[in-house]
């Protein structure tokens, strides 16, 4: 178990660090966006990319 949520963190960064890496300009100009949406639509664009995410798990498991 310690090993698979090992690795999954460790893809986390890896997809996390891509975005920057190959475009920081984009980067930054959707870091400027996200930090001008309200926080209703932030929680509510992470409830759904959580449950999304649960969803994609559920399958591929």
């Amino acid at each position: 178990m310690w090993e698979e949520l090992g690795i999954a963190i460790s893809l986390i960064f890896i997809i996390e660090g891509m975005l920057p890496f190959l475009n920081p300009a984009g980067w930054r100009k959707t870091l400027r966006r996200i930090s001008k949406m309200e926080n209703k639509t932030l929680r509510t664009t992470g409830l759904l990319s959580m449950i999304f995410g649960l969803a994609l798990l559920y399958l591929v498991h």
